[in-house]
């Protein structure tokens, strides 16, 4: 895979140290926001901040077990893919995990070609049903309402402000020309290209959004730039 997944994120939670850091090394191949913890009360720390998309989780781990720490998410939060890793004479306790919404669970030791087939899979499905893009641990854009939050309270955009917070996080840390903002924008006028419109468009709509989420990219572009 030349290209890192970029817009889905995961969460490993695994205990042993050397099956952690080896699943860590091996999806930062494919992931570029790649989240580890040791035990599950770290895994539910760093999923509240990090909002990852796929979890993988051992089954027994310190503190808080893969089946509680997947019953605390399923609390308030059905959307998050979790997958369950467990050893054969751990079976019998995923039959508790049935009514958790698991994805699948995987025996110990781990395939990575079935790992692999399992996260290619959840990514697609990710990509055509997150309703969020985080930007940051508070700032997101809603792809169904097309609205931008922070700490849950809207940010209110005018139309085209909206339209081009749209474009820019549907290829997150893509830079777009401004050009193809342009374009983008003013596709139903005959208005003429002016470079310095959209310069001055940005610089005004900076005003309303928090710091430096907008970056321009020299000699690219405009993009926004993802913190997490």
């Amino acid at each position: 895979m030349n290209n890192k997944i970029e817009d889905v994120s995961i969460l490993i939670a695994e205990d042993e140290e050397e099956l952690r850091e080896y699943l860590d090394e091996y999806l930062q191949i494919f992931f570029k926001n790649v989240f580890v913890a040791k035990c599950g009360e770290e895994a539910y720390s760093t999923y509240t901040k990090k909002h990852p998309d796929i979890i993988l989780t051992d089954i027994n781990m310190p503190n808080l077990n893969g089946l509680n720490l997947t019953s605390r998410i399923r609390k308030k939060d059905t959307s998050t893919k979790i997958i369950i890793m467990s050893a054969h004479s751990e079976q019998d306790k995923l039959l508790r995990a049935i009514e958790l919404n698991l994805v699948t669970y995987l025996i110990k030791p781990i395939k990575t070609d079935v790992l692999k087939k399992v996260l290619l899979e959840i990514v697609e499905v990710v990509r055509k049903s997150t309703k969020r893009i985080y930007i940051d641990e508070n700032i997101y854009w809603d792809k169904q309402t097309l609205s931008l939050w922070e700490n849950d309270k809207e940010i209110i955009l005018k139309e085209k402000e909206s339209q081009l917070v749209q474009l820019l996080c549907s290829k997150i840390n893509h830079p777009f020309s401004s050009k193809d903002i342009f374009q983008h924008l003013y596709t139903q006028t005959t208005k003429e290209f002016s470079e310095y419109a959209i310069t001055s468009f940005i610089k005004r709509l900076r005003l309303k959004l928090p710091a430096d989420i907008i970056q321009n990219e020299y000699g690219s572009g405009y993009k926004i730039l993802r913190k997490i």
